[in-house]
């Protein structure tokens, strides 16, 4: 067809325009609203992108989830913490091949599945991907180890007890007067406390009178105390319990009933006076 062209004095022009560009991908997975594969365009793509394009991140704790980029035999982690602080981070450059695997419980056995899946779909040749899934696995491995040293480590402290840990009082008439640890890097609530040492005994403890007694964490304000108030007494406002948040050094006390009172201060009087009267006669 050129040389019709061209032998009939006609000058040819051509425009070529590539639509997309589908060689290379770059796979997305783990806590994402939806695991995708995105195609490297003419224009870059950044991990910002990447994680956009899959959905968004779908973590309930940041404090624990990060964010683990495959590339070419070496793992990387970004917490997600310090991805949200830290805007820069979104700008980094993904390449063809890399795969993101967003992990919020430490288990490296489910984003060894996640990467080695991965790499059947975008590495090219079989040898290639021999020799991935070899470094992946070393890679892996060193991670997991060192990942279960500090396992090991933080076991053996919070043992001997030079964890540092939070504590939440129990006093009055609780089924025990005990101390409540708050879990590592969740929140407890009033009915958890309550619950996790049995309650309390009805017929000695005043369920309208339970308060939870807050300090201030200010210096200034030592001697500060805020009381919390609940009714137990009305069934419905056990949700309120379910909802109240306990925080460091908080105490629970539960009242005693009135005829408790009464019982008690007679339980006490009583041989004052029956020593009284013996001695009267």
């Amino acid at each position: 067809m050129f040389q019709a062209l061209v032998s009939n004095q006609i000058d040819p022009s051509f425009s070529l325009e590539v639509a997309e560009f589908k060689s290379k991908k770059v796979a997305v997975g783990g806590a994402v609203k939806s695991a995708t594969l995105i195609p490297i365009t003419p224009n870059n793509l950044t991990l910002g992108e990447a994680l956009i394009a899959a959905g968004g991140l779908v973590t309930r704790d940041a404090e624990f989830a990060s964010i683990r980029i495959y590339r070419d035999g070496t793992l990387y982690q970004i917490p997600v913490e310090t991805f949200r602080a830290q805007p820069q981070l979104s700008d980094k450059l993904l390449v063809g091949g890399d795969a993101v695997y967003v992990d919020t419980t430490y288990d490296l056995d489910r984003a060894f599945e996640f990467y080695k899946t991965k790499i059947d779909v975008i590495s090219l040749r079989s040898s290639a991907r021999s020799a991935a899934l070899q470094t992946l696995n070393t890679e892996i491995t060193i991670r997991r180890g060192a990942l279960n040293e500090r396992r090991e480590l933080f076991t053996t402290r919070e043992q001997l007890g030079a964890e540092k840990r939070d504590y939440v009082y129990l006093s009055g008439e609780v089924t025990k007067q005990n101390r409540f640890a708050l879990p590592y890097g969740q929140q407890a609530t009033l009915a958890d406390v309550l619950y996790n040492e049995g309650g309390f005994d009805n017929t000695t403890g005043d369920p309208t009178e339970i308060y939870v007694l807050r300090g201030s964490n200010d210096p200034a304000k030592i001697g500060e105390i805020v009381a919390y108030h609940l009714n137990a007494g009305n069934a419905a406002n056990m949700i309120l319990a379910t909802k109240f948040e306990m925080r460091p050094n908080d105490v629970i006390f539960i009242e005693e009933q009135p005829i408790t009172k009464w019982g008690r201060a007679l339980q006490q009087a009583f041989p004052t006076l029956l020593n009284s009267a013996r001695a009267a006669l």
